[in-house]
Protein backbone atom coordinates (compact mmCIF):
# COMPACT_ATOMS: atom_id res chain seq x y z
CA UNK A 1 0.00 0.00 0.00
CA UNK A 2 1.13 3.00 -0.93
CA UNK A 3 0.31 5.30 1.92
CA UNK A 4 1.61 8.99 -0.33
CA UNK A 5 -0.60 8.04 -2.71
CA UNK A 6 -3.50 7.03 -0.45
CA UNK A 7 -3.43 10.65 1.81
CA UNK A 8 -3.46 12.17 -2.00
CA UNK A 9 -6.51 10.72 -2.97
CA UNK A 10 -7.83 11.46 0.46
CA UNK A 11 -7.08 15.41 -0.07
CA UNK A 12 -8.77 15.15 -3.58
CA UNK A 13 -12.02 13.62 -1.67
CA UNK A 14 -12.21 16.05 0.58
CA UNK A 15 -12.09 18.58 -1.73
CA UNK A 16 -14.82 17.01 -3.48
CA UNK A 17 -17.04 16.31 -0.54
CA UNK A 18 -15.97 19.26 1.93
CA UNK A 19 -16.99 23.10 2.22
CA UNK A 20 -14.58 25.98 3.19
CA UNK A 21 -14.85 27.42 6.98
CA UNK A 22 -13.83 30.92 7.70
CA UNK A 23 -10.32 29.99 7.56
CA UNK A 24 -10.85 29.13 4.20
CA UNK A 25 -9.81 25.47 4.76
CA UNK A 26 -11.84 22.26 3.79
CA UNK A 27 -13.80 20.69 6.59
CA UNK A 28 -15.59 17.67 5.69
CA UNK A 29 -17.26 15.77 8.46
CA UNK A 30 -16.06 12.00 9.25
CA UNK A 31 -19.57 10.41 8.66
CA UNK A 32 -19.69 12.16 5.15
CA UNK A 33 -16.21 10.68 4.19
CA UNK A 34 -17.18 7.55 5.50
CA UNK A 35 -20.58 6.96 3.54
CA UNK A 36 -19.75 8.43 0.52
CA UNK A 37 -19.64 5.12 -2.18
CA UNK A 38 -16.37 6.63 -3.99
CA UNK A 39 -14.68 6.59 -0.98
CA UNK A 40 -15.38 3.50 0.12
CA UNK A 41 -14.44 2.13 -3.16
CA UNK A 42 -10.50 3.97 -3.29
CA UNK A 43 -10.01 3.58 0.51
CA UNK A 44 -9.53 -0.14 2.12
CA UNK A 45 -8.63 1.14 5.70
CA UNK A 46 -10.02 4.92 5.41
CA UNK A 47 -9.00 5.64 9.29
CA UNK A 48 -5.96 4.39 8.41
CA UNK A 49 -5.16 6.82 6.07
CA UNK A 50 -6.61 9.85 8.07
CA UNK A 51 -4.26 9.00 10.77
CA UNK A 52 -1.36 8.63 8.41
CA UNK A 53 -2.45 12.11 6.82
CA UNK A 54 -3.00 13.63 10.38
CA UNK A 55 0.50 12.40 11.61
CA UNK A 56 1.90 14.22 8.39
CA UNK A 57 -0.11 17.17 9.47
CA UNK A 58 -1.95 17.16 6.51
CA UNK A 59 -5.61 16.82 7.99
CA UNK A 60 -6.55 17.95 11.77
CA UNK A 61 -9.48 16.63 13.47
CA UNK A 62 -10.17 15.61 17.53
CA UNK A 63 -9.12 12.65 18.77
CA UNK A 64 -6.57 9.56 17.58
CA UNK A 65 -9.52 6.88 16.55
CA UNK A 66 -12.32 7.38 14.73
CA UNK A 67 -15.05 5.16 14.97
CA UNK A 68 -17.98 5.11 12.23
CA UNK A 69 -21.50 6.03 13.99
CA UNK A 70 -19.70 7.32 17.38
CA UNK A 71 -17.60 9.94 15.41
CA UNK A 72 -19.34 10.90 12.51
CA UNK A 73 -19.95 14.75 13.43
CA UNK A 74 -16.25 14.90 13.55
CA UNK A 75 -14.71 18.06 11.48
CA UNK A 76 -11.87 16.80 9.59
CA UNK A 77 -9.91 19.51 8.14
CA UNK A 78 -7.71 19.98 5.57
CA UNK A 79 -4.40 21.60 6.15
CA UNK A 80 -2.37 21.08 3.35
CA UNK A 81 -4.26 21.28 -0.19
CA UNK A 82 -1.46 21.37 -2.57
Amino acid sequence: MNVAHEVELLKEEMKRLGSKNDDGKIVVKFGVLFADDRCANIFEALVGTLRAAKRKKIVKYDGELLLQGVHDNVDIVLLEEA
